[in-house]
């Protein structure tokens, strides 16, 4: 049996640490963890390494170890109160570029890089369904969305110009499972959740254990590509407030609009008038070639998982 070795980025964060304690069970393949900061836990038989993503350090770490796979994880997803812009940027675009540019000097064979439903942006001209083959436009305003636009545009020309290098990009649907808390939970657990007048807002949701399956699948999968990562199905965010037996607050877009650029503007929440679409816009993946071509399959639909969380979140409560 050949030992494979595979890095994995962003390895103590929510998804990274799952990844990694997966493949600290697996005989076959060498592990190895890299972040920020050293982990609170660390798993045998697995080897941590600490640095920024931005780092000459990341290519001296690929390579010593000269792994087959890495798997890119490390992106700012909730940004920390004192963040700014052009740090964000660094870390999400240029510890790509720098992680792309190791990749390519040491030969490695294929990496796998978390996008998001985000990168398509939030478009009132969105298809219903959106496909991989559809454009990647993700909005300047919403810095999440921007940062995975630059990357994907970045690996489009990595597959022009270094096509030895394999990729496979996921854009990921919204994320839940029984532990997540993010910014769509934080809307959820609202007394009532916010509906824009005209807009369904309607949500893809993946169970967090199946984007640790897609990604496991990448490594031992021949496919190479681009797929969405969704769950079978959607909910719309009134379907969603009946689950929860909450009311919508239903607003025109331009008061909602008037009312976050007040409230941010006297700090009273986090998110400003940018949301919006945020909110009304939502990207709804189709997971069409995720099934047929990659040939994974949630084991969870948008629906199912919805309800799990709403399970563990009544249990907490209880």
């Amino acid at each position: 049996m050949s030992l494979r070795s595979v890095l994995v980025t962003g390895s103590s964060g929510y998804l990274g640490s799952q990844v990694l304690a997966r493949l600290a069970h697996r005989p076959d393949i060498a592990a190895i963890g890299l972040d920020l900061r050293a982990p609170a836990h660390r798993l045998a038989g697995v080897r941590y390494e600490v640095a920024d993503i931005r780092s000459s350090e990341v290519d001296s770490i690929v390579a010593r170890y000269q792994p087959d796979v890495v798997v890119h994880l490390a992106s700012i997803v909730t940004p920390g109160k004192n963040s700014s812009r052009e740090f964000e940027y660094s870390v999400d675009v240029g510890g790509s570029r720098n992680l792309l540019q190791a990749c390519v000097r040491h030969q490695v064979r294929r990496i796998i890089v978390s996008s998001s439903g985000a990168a398509y942006g939030y478009h009132a001209d969105n298809p219903a369904w959106l496909q991989e083959s559809d454009a990647v436009r993700g909005n300047q305003s919403f810095a999440y969305s921007w940062h995975k636009r630059l990357v994907e545009e970045m690996l489009a020309e990595y597959r022009e110009q270094q096509p030895q290098l394999e990729q496979i990009i996921l854009r990921i649907g919204t994320i839940l499972g029984a532990t997540v808390n993010n910014q769509i939970t934080d809307l959820f657990k609202k007394p009532r959740l916010i509906a824009i007048r005209g807009s369904d807002s309607p949500f893809v949701f993946i169970h967090d254990q199946d984007v640790v399956g897609a990604i496991l699948h990448g490594i031992d999968s021949s496919s190479t590509g681009i797929f969405n990562v969704a769950g079978d199905g959607k909910l719309s965010i009134f379907e969603i407030a009946t689950r929860l037996h909450k009311r919508c607050l239903v607003l025109p877009a331009w008061l909602l609009k008037s009312a976050l650029w007040l409230l941010k503007k006297l700090g009273l929440t986090q998110y400003g008038p940018e949301q919006l679409d945020f909110l009304r816009y939502r990207p709804v993946l189709d997971n069409t070639l995720l099934k047929t071509v990659f040939g994974y399959i949630p084991k969870l639909s948008s629906s199912e998982v919805f309800d799990l969380w709403r399970s563990a979140q009544q249990k907490k409560a209880a």
